[in-house]
């Protein structure tokens, strides 16, 4: 039932449960800026924009969230595979953005992985599009 799930800031207290509901999960892929110290770092610089979902004390869903000052990043939004289809990644992801609004962000982007079509499935419905004037490049600063 909606009403079993509370959706509410992530916490650092949070991680364990975060990580191994991430870890494994088709279309994510983490690396070590996913570890502790770096998620600690990133809910610090973004404070109330990354959420979790909880049914009666159990983490089922979790999403990272933040902006650079101009544009939104949303990252790893997962949902245990038990407790989807039932809105509630859409309900985080409305959530996400209408924080980012509140704050002026104006675009949220998503990173996903090519093979990754569920993804590109769910965040079409959601309202995102895909953008091939761009190219994503990185480099590691490690």
């Amino acid at each position: 039932m909606k009403s079993d799930i509370q959706i509410r800031e992530m916490m650092i207290d949070d991680y364990e449960a975060v990580f191994n509901l991430w870890n494994g999960m088709e279309g994510i892929g983490l690396s070590a800026s996913d570890e502790l110290e770096q998620i600690e770092a990133y809910l610090h610089r973004n404070p109330g924009l990354s959420l979790v979902a909880v049914c009666r004390e159990t983490l089922i869903g979790a999403v990272l969230c933040g902006h650079d000052g101009r544009r939104g990043y949303i990252h790893h939004l997962a949902i245990h595979p038990d407790n989807r289809s039932r809105g509630i990644g859409t309900r985080m992801v409305q959530d996400c953005l209408k924080r980012l609004t509140v704050l002026g962000i104006q675009k949220c982007h998503i990173f996903l992985i090519p093979e990754n079509q569920k993804g590109f499935e769910f965040w079409s419905r959601a309202g995102f599009y895909f953008r091939d004037d761009l190219e994503l490049m990185s480099i590691d600063l490690e």
